[in-house]
């Protein structure tokens, strides 16, 4: 994996150009639900048949712990470390169901708002692909933040997978 897979948002180049000649991409939000695992699935598929690209978000939420600075940065690098190994493992995913390697992204901060800067940053984004929870909970949180109403919502399409798609399934549909 290269040097350009692991992205911060202060590296991140801004393309709000044109998007002729670049491959469209596909939003994962990962947040290590079972449901984000389907989406994941389900979006390396697409891409695969329309010959896009990936992209592996993850988002940390923002630290209340601030009685000891030490301990707080302490905690956000190793929050940081634990975000890393698992979005390369779901890129390890990804190649091995599509082919290619995933562009990965680990924001801090409130997860709507980083999506949509996210969005506003990357023209290539077209279609975020979101898992719909399977237990009694009800839809999983992604879903129901996404639903419960992003002011102005998204620039892009929001696809929700059923989490409980079998992987047969997802081939079929995918």
């Amino acid at each position: 994996m290269s040097d350009q897979s692991s992205v911060t948002p202060e590296t991140k180049p801004s393309n709000a150009s044109s998007l002729e000649g670049r491959k469209r991409k596909f939003l994962v939000i990962l947040d290590g639900t079972p449901e984000s695992e389907v989406a994941l699935h389900f979006a390396s598929r697409r891409a695969k048949h329309t010959k896009g690209g990936v992209t592996l978000l993850a988002i940390l939420e923002k630290s209340t712990f601030q009685h000891w600075l030490g301990v707080d940065a302490l905690m956000k690098e190793e929050a940081r470390q634990e975000a890393e190994a698992f979005l390369h493992k779901q890129a390890a995913r990804v190649n091995e169901i599509a082919g290619v390697v995933p562009e990965l992204i680990i924001r801090e901060g409130k997860k709507i708002e980083q999506i949509q800067m996210l969005l506003a940053e990357d023209a290539a984004l077209s279609i975020m692909i979101l898992g719909a929870g399977t237990g009694r909970d009800g839809p999983g949180p992604l879903v129901a933040m996404i639903a419960g109403g992003a002011d102005g919502g998204f620039a892009i399409p929001v696809t929700i997978v059923p989490g409980s798609l079998t992987e047969e399934e997802i081939h079929d549909l995918a």
